[in-house]
């Protein structure tokens, strides 16, 4: 995978009439969005990735799609399928409503190149920044950077996910050759 940065455009005129008539009150994805813009832009992950190859599905979106996955205890599919479905993540991605998203394994493979990286805590400084510069935070004192325990916690609900799918692959093939013992 090759990345071609792109700038961070604003969001498109469909997807905020749609967004602001589906959530009169805002989600947290549109309040993320509205309240700190763009957190994180291709250019701040180019080191990540190669110049040349197939290119990758932007990872300043990646970056905040592995936010919210963590902030709303998503899988990767789960994620994947919010950024294909959810009017409120395509607000905050800044994706038209017809974007297809990208295939769940998309997130593993980004998350597995932050920590080869050791740029987890890009992720995290991006958000603190982002807070500080619109005052949510007082800039006295320290704030908790350590990205461990959320790339732990993501990928722990990958591989209970890889599990489940393993479990219903194996009754699915128990039920055709003894059905009556699984009943």
């Amino acid at each position: 995978m090759s990345m071609q940065p792109s700038r961070p455009g604003g969001i498109p005129a469909e997807t905020v009439r749609v967004a602001r008539a589906a959530f009169p009150k805002g989600s947290l994805a549109i309040r993320v969005r509205d309240e700190l813009g763009v957190l994180f832009t291709d250019a701040q992950f180019a080191d990540l990735f190669p110049a040349r190859g197939k290119p990758a599905w932007s990872p300043g979106r990646l970056a905040l799609v592995l936010v919210l996955q963590f902030v709303e205890g998503l899988t990767d599919r789960q994620a994947a399928e919010a950024v294909r479905a959810r009017i409120d993540f395509k607000y905050a991605l800044g994706l038209g409503l017809d974007d297809p998203g990208f295939d769940f394994s998309v997130l593993s493979e980004f998350r597995d190149r932050l920590i080869e990286a050791e740029a987890g805590r890009r992720v995290l400084d991006g958000i603190l920044a982002a807070a500080r510069e619109k005052r949510l935070l007082k800039s006295a004192g320290r704030a908790r950077t350590d990205s461990t325990h959320v790339l732990s916690a993501a990928r722990e609900l990958g591989w209970l996910e890889k599990v489940a799918e393993t479990l219903r692959s194996a009754l699915n093939a128990l039920a055709k050759a003894a059905p009556n013992w699984l009943a």
